[in-house]
């Protein structure tokens, strides 16, 4: 394995860096989060310079690039702020869907729409009791001629109030049929009758926003189906190595994010006479989140690489989002020792890489679930 990256992925890089030290500068970051506002500014940047388009096929209006220079692109929005990223990877991965399990003219529909930022995707998947049990949903649409009408709720939904976002929603439709014959995967607009949203007050990642979402009577037309009637669960595990792949380059993001900004304080911050990085319980602690980070860094690449030339990598895949979500939590709470009283003060980044880092282990599979899946994967299968 090479571990240089291209010159173009160098490029793409700091394209990026460019990008956000431009338009997301620290204190508009605070702003935003302390407003709980989503910067639609910035995602029409992201649109301008055609990162959504990155993982697309040309044929389709992409650019056709790797997992690994998309992971590249979420390292570098996360660097910044996992949050505003959030929106960024939400689409990308509900996008992916339509384009894998879509029909020509589904995709001819929607992805215009999303790669010219008219519209936004969000998954729409646990609800109140479904989770990582998420065969469990309740949420159900029944035919009704040319349309569906979809009954339920869902919960957690990052992004789905957003300005003209559509709800990747899975729902069943066979309520008798196993959830892997049951589920049907269908969009729906976030402004549709029928439609209401309830915006959360949440620990972290407040800008993009996480709502509660109810459904009732959604008169859903039945050309948004995706993947057909009871293709749900295929539409849902298709893309799930794909998409923990490269949340895992954002969890590095962050992480590098916590490391860069823990070092910075302790060269500067003065006790007893001298910085306090010269003491070795700080200087032993930093070196052990540069060493982790390096540590999650080579597991994302490595994974992301494999994607990338379309080799099966669920194992590599489940180490990797295991690891950097539970390396972002941690790394961030040693940050704030680090960095004290100034670690906890919302004039410094440290507290919200604090709060927004501990959804990390919970969001796109808990790190239980990833332990589960590389235990079956080590022949220790449960039975339940």
């Amino acid at each position: 394995m090479d571990f240089a990256f291209t010159e173009e992925q160098e490029m793409l890089r700091d394209t990026v860096v460019k990008l956000m030290a431009k338009h997301a500068p620290r204190e508009a970051l605070r702003k935003w989060n302390k407003e709980r506002r989503y910067p639609e500014e910035v995602y029409q940047a992201f649109i301008d310079a055609g990162l959504l388009r990155l993982p697309f096929p040309e044929e389709v209006g992409g650019l056709g690039a790797s997992a690994l220079d998309l992971a590249l692109v979420v390292f570098e929005l996360s660097r910044v702020t996992t949050d505003v990223s959030m929106a960024f990877g939400g689409s990308v991965f509900c996008g992916l869907n339509v384009y894998r399990k879509g029909t020509e003219a589904q995709r001819a529909h929607w992805l215009p729409k999303l790669l010219s930022g008219e519209i936004k995707f969000c998954i729409g998947i646990s609800e109140p009791d479904a989770g990582s049990d998420v065969g469990n949903i309740h949420t159900y649409a029944v035919r009704d001629g040319d349309h569906y009408i979809v009954n339920g709720q869902k919960l957690w939904t990052t992004g789905a109030g957003l300005k003209n976002s559509v709800i990747c929603a899975y729902v069943k439709t066979d309520r008798g049929a196993h959830y892997r014959k049951g589920m049907t995967h269908i969009l729906i607009d976030n402004d549709m009758p029928g439609v209401e949203l309830r915006k959360l007050d949440m620990l972290g990642r407040r800008t993009v926003g996480t709502y509660e979402v109810f459904l009732k009577d959604v008169r859903v037309p039945a050309d948004r189906v995706i993947g057909g009637e009871g293709g749900g669960w295929e539409c849902l595990m298709g893309g799930l190595q794909y998409e923990r792949a490269v949340s895992s380059a954002g969890n590095c993001g962050g992480a590098q994010a916590v490391v860069d900004l823990a070092v910075s304080y302790a060269r500067e911050r003065v006790q007893f006479g001298q910085p306090i990085g010269s003491f070795q319980a700080i200087g032993h602690m930093l070196a052990d989140m540069e060493t982790e980070l390096e540590a999650g860094k080579l597991l994302t690449w490595r994974a992301n690489w494999l994607v990338s030339r379309k080799r099966d990598a669920l194992r590599e895949i489940t180490h990797a989002k295991l690891y950097t979500s539970e390396l972002y939590a941690r790394l961030a709470n040693m940050g704030v020792q680090i960095m004290g009283g100034y670690g906890m003060n919302e004039e410094y980044d440290m507290e919200r890489h604090l709060r927004d880092s501990r959804s990390a282990t919970i969001a796109a599979g808990t790190s239980q679930t990833q332990r589960n899946l590389i235990a079956n994967l080590m022949g220790m299968k449960s039975k339940t």
